[in-house]
């Protein structure tokens, strides 16, 4: 019942931020914007967009050495499944990618799922420090976003960099430390079952392993290296389809678009629908007034760019490997199973 509630309210969430994203759009115009866009330039932009995936396997795998040697094409086809899923199902994918690895490279599914978690923070840590290069650069005398607009996007950003390094820390402080997690698994361990305490001590020690990057600075600092180009590429497959609607952004607002971008993302609708066009179009507007239809269409194509070639390639994938969506759902639950430590 909670699933069914829960889906409700994301389709209503995705079609309000739909509605919002079309309210003055005019749907004609639109479509003679997505006509006149620059084939060349989209083309570019689904090359760009793909490289990303090679570059964020690249970064997965080294970041996976600390808990074990694994392989880049396991890296790279789990990596294109797990985003693939990601698009047609949800967040499964998130859980079904390092359990995918872990059990072709023989691994920990927990510990490979730790991965993921300090992935999402050096991305966060990325984004944040390629924002505040736009913010040093940008003027805002020089375009009609509106200054309190600004100072408002601004703050935000300072205000969830703080966040993104608070998380940071934590995590380098409980696994460069791995008594102190173990001090409060054992607290939580005093008020559950002794079965359900034994698991969750296994969970905390997996879970920590995972977090083993953290304990080799080189390692971090690598990794963190490593994804300044692949957000370099997320943001120039952005600006490539801007420009293929004749949007006149420089290469640096592709990181303020960029920016608010993840935030739509973040909103758990389905494919992320609504939460991406509506943000996109946010950011082109505000800060480089572009025209709604203009915004709409390219809003509609960059979506498409960033989702369907790697959702397709995702699903050869999973053919090859005879992977239904039943099969995943089942995949899902035994990955989670193992992370509460029922291995």
């Amino acid at each position: 019942m909670k699933r069914h509630i829960r889906t409700i309210v994301l389709l209503a969430i995705a079609a309000l931020l739909l509605a919002l994203f079309l309210r003055q759009a005019n749907l004609r115009e639109v479509w003679a914007e997505i006509r006149n866009g620059r084939v060349d330039l989209v083309a570019l932009a689904v090359a760009v967009t793909l490289l990303t995936y090679v570059l964020r396997a690249l970064r997965w795998q080294y970041l996976l050495g600390a808990i074990g040697p694994t392989h880049f094409r396991t890296a790279l086809r789990a990596t294109i499944i797990g985003f693939a899923l990601n698009f047609l199902t949800g967040r499964v994918g998130e859980v079904v990618r390092p359990y995918l690895l872990a059990r072709d490279e023989h691994l920990s599914a927990t510990s490979a799922f730790a991965t993921i978690i300090l992935e999402r923070l050096l991305d966060l840590a990325a984004v944040l420090v390629l924002f505040a290069v736009f913010v040093l650069a940008f003027d805002p005398g020089q375009s009609p976003v509106d200054p309190g607009l600004f100072r408002q996007i601004r703050s935000g950003g300072v205000t969830a960099g703080a966040m993104g390094l608070a998380a940071l820390v934590v995590l380098f402080v409980l696994a460069g430390h791995p008594e102190r997690a173990a001090r409060v698994a054992l607290g939580v361990e005093r008020v559950l079952p002794a079965r359900l305490a034994d698991s969750f001590s296994r969970v905390v020690h997996m879970f920590v392993n995972g977090l083993g990057a953290v304990r080799q600075p080189r390692r971090l600092a690598i990794t963190f290296v490593l994804s300044l180009p692949l957000w370099l590429s997320i943001g120039l497959g952005i600006f490539l389809v801007t420009r293929a609607f004749h949007i006149e952004m420089p290469f640096l607002g592709a990181f303020v678009v960029m920016t608010v971008l993840v935030v739509g993302v973040a909103i758990p609708t389905p494919a992320a629908i609504g939460g991406f066009e509506y943000f996109y179009q946010f950011g082109v507007t505000k800060f480089y007034a572009a025209p709604v239809d203009r915004a709409t269409a390219a809003a509609l194509v960059l979506h498409a760019v960033s989702f369907l070639p790697v959702t397709l390639i995702g699903i050869i994938f999973m053919a090859r490997e005879g992977m239904s969506l039943g099969r995943v759902r089942r995949l899902a639950a035994q990955a989670g199973e193992e992370q509460e430590g029922t291995q």
